[in-house]
């Protein structure tokens, strides 16, 4: 199986946002752009695996700056990292008015995706040629990244194990938790 670089699988989507995407407040819903953010991983990460794809993780979902309906909403991907049977597309998603012509850059994620065969079993994915070292420092970013997501999801974890009530009253009470169960039960 031959390395591919990062050209190869480059996607962009762009999708004309809609009054039917836009919520109570009159802003395009989140769960639309997530929609098309996966649509787009997906896209990317099948063209580099050549195999199906499926999302495993979603990293970094913040929304910078609100979508505008009658904007232009592009998406830019391009996988940082390839596993063995995985891997990690970035994704960056930008707004244009196309009134002013002003772009607004919206959000970055990364997701995870996992290649899979015709029965739905992991597959192997070609190696990722890595051309630049903008290239190198995000496929190192998404193994940093990957690391630090199972160290929290591990200390986490603890934290739940160790819950201990009389210690974490005073933390919600602190952060305007009210419990209305007896303290003592």
């Amino acid at each position: 199986m031959n390395p591919r670089n990062v050209a190869f699988s480059r996607t962009r989507l762009t999708e004309l946002m809609v009054p039917s995407y836009a919520n109570f407040g009159g802003k395009v819903h989140g769960g639309i752009i997530l929609s098309l953010m996966d649509k787009v991983a997906y896209a990317c990460a099948s063209k580099h695996a050549g195999a199906y794809c499926v999302t495993v993780t979603v990293d970094g979902v913040e929304f910078l700056q609100p979508v505008e309906v009658g904007d232009l909403l592009h998406l830019d991907a391009t996988v940082h990292f390839v596993g063995n049977t995985s891997l990690v597309v970035g994704i960056k998603v930008t707004t244009e008015n196309i009134k002013t012509n002003n772009v607004k850059h919206t959000n970055n994620s990364f997701f995870t995706m996992v290649a899979k065969d015709d029965s739905g079993s992991p597959v192997q994915v070609p190696e990722l040629a890595l051309s630049n070292h903008k290239e190198m420092r995000n496929f190192v970013t998404a193994i940093r990244r990957s690391k630090i997501r199972k160290e929290a999801q591990i200390k986490l974890q603890r934290d739940y194990d160790a819950f201990i009530p009389e210690e974490d009253f005073a933390l919600v009470d602190k952060h305007r938790g009210n419990i209305t169960f007896d303290k003592n039960s």
